[in-house]
């Protein structure tokens, strides 16, 4: 019989493809002009947004009530020993240009844990998943970080946040064109985190990220063996926190040069 778990995890995957096909449906076509909203600086906001945190929220209150719930745009909705954490859209200014590289992201955290989690890329017909202890799979095929060891060799994705001063992305930035690594920018925390768990980049490093931007990812990141930063530390739950993920065998270069 599947333990109250199991239960949990594939009932996430079903839902957050669901989610994923309606933030798909409501994808406006490329080069359509621009009507998302802006909650802060390049900080975007859609109805679709909306509509796919919504729709995840009812679904799992009906499924768990018991469970807690937290949203990126409505914030804490409900409390429980377990909590649901998602981000309806990561990658919305991908999104609302009609361009793929956008997911939904759903995660379970017992307090500070997370114990699965789940993204699902509709647009690049991607579904990552993974539960504490039981791996990470990509369209149901196992992944792993990859097994590069020099940083000369390795690309490494650089997440920008209004969050942090720009001298010190531009240092971040710099500090890894130094290292001889081929720096990229895609426009999505959660994705990015996840090509490292799937062996397609050797790190990702981004000064700060929310926990809905990577609760997910974390598992992914963990069972697929990356080297993952203590992100859940301190305020990282409520405020937020430095993010960095990487291939093991560039962890201790990427943590010097990024500070943490």
């Amino acid at each position: 019989m599947p333990s109250a778990l199991d239960r949990r995890f594939d009932t996430a995957i079903a839902l957050a493809e669901a989610a994923a096909d309606l933030a798909l449906d409501m994808r406006p076509p490329p080069g359509a002009p621009v009507t998302a909203s802006l909650k802060g600086a390049q900080d975007w906001l859609t109805q679709a947004d909306g509509a796919v945190e919504r729709f995840l929220s009812e679904r799992l209150a009906a499924a768990f009530p018991a469970d807690g719930f937290q949203g990126e745009e409505g914030g804490a909705l409900r409390a429980g020993t377990l909590r649901w954490v998602v981000d309806p859209i990561d990658g919305t200014a991908n999104f609302m240009r009609g361009a793929p590289r956008f997911c939904v992201s759903l995660a379970l955290l017992d307090d500070r844990t997370p114990l699965l989690g789940v993204l699902v890329a509709p647009a690049l017909g991607e579904t990552f998943a993974a539960r504490a202890g039981g791996g990470a799979t990509l369209n149901g095929v196992p992944i792993r970080a990859a097994t590069t060891t020099e940083l000369a060799r390795a690309t490494v994705e650089i997440g920008w946040s209004p969050r942090r001063p720009r001298s010190a992305f531009l240092a971040l930035y710099e500090g890894v064109l130094d290292s001889g690594a081929a720096p990229r920018l895609g426009g999505s925390g959660a994705l990015g985190v996840a090509d490292v768990a799937a062996g397609r980049t050797d790190g990702y490093v981004e000064l700060h990220i929310n926990l809905w931007d990577v609760a997910a990812a974390l598992v992914i990141a963990t069972e697929a063996g990356a080297a993952v930063n203590r992100f859940m530390d301190g305020e990282g739950p409520t405020a937020g926190n430095p993010i960095r993920a990487s291939a093991p065998g560039v962890a201790d270069a990427l943590a010097r040069l990024s500070g943490f």
